[in-house]
């Protein structure tokens, strides 16, 4: 039973381990379906937010403010003077998150809050435009052509330096699917084995056997509500004071993330049971001495327990909490890191709303199977540690560290042993054959130079060539660059009565190499395409015409499929914006033939 009860805890909890930790950015929408445009991607001076902060004689202070789910490249920053004599130095940029492309090498990338300092020539203090140019991407899969804004840096013996909140500028960097997700994080956190024990011990306290019924609910409700508003308020400040302090940019330092891994690795060891952690004495005594004076019984003494209960339970959750509150910190959102870690509480209190409601019937018993919850979030932890230190060490070193972790839960499960005796036993047995042969193919990959844990033995197909010339002499697709040239094509195609199809692409939009290479080479994309006219609009160069173009056609960057009946009208309905895979691909085409 203990080993079915870990399979399934470590089948709910790869995803999102995999989809996370492993990754320095969130996971495109590549297997999902085709995106909406208008709904899912914010324009660019939204998604990526510039403020002026200081100018001062010595230096002038930006700050990038990247809603969540969109990052900014190091080496595309450039930041110029007009007119040209006036003397700037060289920009000083924080080290980024490591990233490593197939097509780009490594590249460093800020999801955070990014503070830049540009020194001034000593002694010149006219007045000039600063343009700053700059480029990113989207996580679903959408990149921005290169934008470049002009700021007015006034004389500095009149100029106010001024002080923006990065909170007050973020887009809102919560939504309900992730409350849901931070109040099921709250809930799991609950059977930990320092959390659930104090469930009997609450309902005892707090409901004084007043179980079930409406004086059970608002008794327990009113324990509840002030535990989740203490980690509201957590969450609050650390979104307003984590923002300002930048922690997102300053954490990515191997001096912070390697003491950050080794942390989460002392609560792995922990959560094996090689030794316990505890507030300090001095201040848990005094805590339990104000509990134990609370009149229970009453809404009054079971708020007064919910305050003093966020503080009990805080250093057994505190590794998960510890990353909650990161987190929260990169986006600059008081309001959303209040709402999420209220969801948080409010999860870690659910379980004692349902015993107060139901009785104590439903209480959850204690057993080996608390055991094996320790040895599940152990695992997890080590996973964490590793996912923080794959973005300071080589890309070899991660697979190996992963393939040691997943061999041991492995070993663990009984993947070598041979004489498994109960159904339990054997599925636990399976998994751990599937992880451990997914181990030796980490190991494996790492010594064949491969860095992506997502595919340790590397890529099955061919990589195309990043020079467009050799994509656009791939099959029947004409490539064009200007603005003329797409007019004179879709009204030849128009004439002709043909359907059309339109790729927008650029050198530097990774999502545009992800469709050409996995989507479009397709043998049954090749067929369902036939009669189309194949056009691809190569904007590399990011020109304005290429630019008033996008703006045309409501988009913001590359890549973007868009579908042309053959009276030459748009099939809006069809587009496509963002990744998509072959599947979903093939189904746009199908509702775009039946238009035409």
């Amino acid at each position: 039973m203990r080993r079915l009860l870990c399979l399934l805890l470590l089948i709910l909890a790869l995803p999102a381990v995999g989809a996370s930790l492993l990754d320095t950015r969130p996971s495109s929408t590549l297997g999902s379906g085709s995106l909406n445009n208008s709904s899912d991607f914010l324009p660019v001076h939204e998604a990526f937010r510039l403020n002026l902060i200081a100018v001062t004689p010595q230096s002038i202070k930006l700050r990038f403010v990247p809603t969540e789910g969109y990052y900014l490249y190091r080496h595309r920053f450039q930041f110029h003077a007009e007119p040209a004599d006036i003397g700037l130095g060289q920009a000083q940029l924080p080290p980024g998150e490591q990233k490593h492309d197939d097509y780009f090498g490594d590249v460093e990338v800020y999801h955070g809050i990014l503070d830049v300092d540009i020194p001034r020539t000593p002694g010149d203090s006219r007045p000039f435009t600063l343009a700053v140019t700059y480029q990113g991407c989207a996580d679903k899969g959408l990149c921005y052509p290169p934008e470049t804004e002009r700021l007015a840096i006034g004389d500095v013996a009149t100029n106010t330096p001024t002080t923006v909140s990065a909170a007050a500028s973020t887009h809102s960097a919560w939504s309900w699917k992730e409350l849901a997700l931070f109040f099921l994080a709250g809930v799991g956190l609950t059977f930990t084995p320092c959390v659930l024990p104090m469930l009997p011990i609450l309902s005892g306290v707090v409901l004084r056997g007043q179980v079930g019924g409406l004086r059970g609910f608002s008794l327990s409700l009113a324990y509840v509500l002030p535990m989740a508003i203490c980690f509201a308020v957590l969450g609050a400040l650390m979104g307003m004071f984590g923002a300002s302090l930048n922690l997102q940019a300053r954490l990515q330092s191997a001096w912070v993330l390697v003491p950050f891994a080794l942390f989460f690795v002392m609560f792995a060891i922990a959560m094996f049971g090689l030794f316990e952690l505890r507030l300090p004495r001095f201040i848990s005594s005094r805590l339990d001495r104000i509990a134990g004076r609370t009149e229970g019984g009453s809404l009054w003494g079971a708020a007064v327990l919910g305050v003093v209960s966020s503080l009990l339970v805080s250093p057994c959750v505190s590794a998960p909490l510890a990353g909650a509150l990161l987190y929260i910190s990169a986006s600059g959102d008081a309001l959303g890191g209040a709402m999420k870690l209220f969801a948080l509480g409010l999860g870690m209190g659910a379980p004692l709303l349902v015993v107060a409601t139901g009785g104590a019937a439903w209480l959850p018993k204690s057993g080996p199977w608390l055991v094996t919850v320790k040895n599940v979030i152990g695992v997890l932890l080590l996973a964490v540690a590793i996912g923080l230190l794959s973005r300071v060490i080589p890309g070899e070193i991660t697979l190996l560290l992963l393939g040691l972790l997943w061999a041991g839960v492995a070993l663990f499960l009984g993947a070598l042993e041979f004489s498994p005796k109960t159904p339990a036993e054997r599925m636990a047995q399976l998994l751990g054959i599937f992880l451990l042969v997914y181990a030796l193919a980490c190991w494996y990959g790492a010594f064949s130079g491969q860095t992506d844990p997502f595919r340790p033995l590397g890529s099955t197909q061919p990589v195309l060539s990043v020079n467009s010339g050799a994509i656009a002499n791939s099959g029947a697709w004409q490539t064009i660059s200007a603005s003329a040239e797409l007019n004179r094509a879709l009204s030849e195609a128009k004439a002709a009565g043909q359907p059309v199809l339109v790729d927008w692409y650029a050198d530097w939009c990774i999502s545009c190499k992800v469709i050409e290479r996995d989507v479009l080479p397709d043998p049954e994309v090749k067929r369902q395409l036939t009669g189309y006219k194949l056009i691809r609009f190569d904007m590399t160069e990011s020109t304005a015409e290429q630019r008033a173009l996008l703006d045309r056609y409501k988009l913001f960057g590359p890549p973007a499929l868009l579908f042309f009946g053959k009276n030459g009208a748009e099939r809006a309905d069809t587009r496509v914006v963002g990744e998509i895979n072959t599947e979903d691909f093939l189904k746009r085409i199908a509702q775009a033939n039946d238009q035409i």
